[in-house]
């Protein structure tokens, strides 16, 4: 597998903060819901990255507490966006999930 966030992987990630790192995440979604539609290669490429990221982010020492909310949003994710959406998942709903943490993110900084 090829890295796509080499610098984050190197250690930077984990200096970010769980909701920075939720934050992330949440734009390579929204490119991937964004793309869908467009162009489906980009959309896919989008959210390997997001999956990448949130790999990163359930091998954190930090997010010991969270392992079972990463764990589950790597399930769900990937049954809305290569299976068969059996959570009933939609854009609106990630967009929403993923908007909490880009404002808890900014509210820490």
């Amino acid at each position: 597998m090829i890295l796509e966030h080499r610098n984050l992987a190197s250690g930077r990630w984990n200096k970010f903060s769980f909701f920075e790192q939720m934050a992330n995440i949440g734009s390579e979604v929204s490119r991937t819901i964004i793309w869908r539609e467009k162009n489906a290669d980009y959309s896919m490429r989008a959210f390997e990255r997001a999956l990448e990221l949130l790999a990163m982010s359930i091998d954190d020492p930090k997010n010991i507490l969270c392992l079972k909310e990463l764990t589950r949003l790597r399930e769900v994710l990937s049954d809305y966006f290569v299976f068969d959406n059996e959570y009933k998942s939609s854009d609106i709903l990630w967009q929403k999930y993923f908007y909490s943490y880009n404002y808890a993110s900014r509210l820490n900084c």
